[in-house]
């Protein structure tokens, strides 16, 4: 006997959460994916990736703010994209937790993925 919610929730769903063109054509070997976690209180700052980095915050609430735009707070389940050789103003947890996310490093052959702190 099938339930309401039976009949209501589809078996399978699939929804768009990001569809980002990149700066330039990727050849993409692998990719690898971090979790990672950013203790209440620190900050990446200032920093570069030397390819495209996608991620999704898994707990923990973080502002995120590419250099010269506005800043987004970002919460589990948020998605975001930080575009290879663009600064990175900051990406740090909001409030007293630590924010924990999944960053999806697309990497070509023989490239390993690089956080790279600029001289200011």
């Amino acid at each position: 006997m099938a339930t309401e919610t039976d009949q209501s929730a589809p078996p399978l769903s699939r929804v768009i959460v990001m569809n980002q063109k990149l700066l330039e054509p990727l050849t993409v070997e692998r990719v690898e994916i971090r979790r990672i976690t950013i203790a209440a209180g620190h900050s990446t700052g200032l920093h570069i990736h030397n390819g495209p980095v996608f991620g999704t915050i898994e707990s923990g609430s973080a502002l995120y703010q590419i250099e010269g735009e506005e800043p987004t707070l970002l919460g589990p389940g948020d998605v975001f994209y930080e575009p290879q050789d663009v600064r990175i103003a900051t990406f740090e947890p909001v409030g007293e937790s630590d924010v924990v996310f999944f960053g999806f490093f697309p990497l070509g052959a023989d490239q390993h993925a690089e956080l790279i702190i600029p001289e200011a």
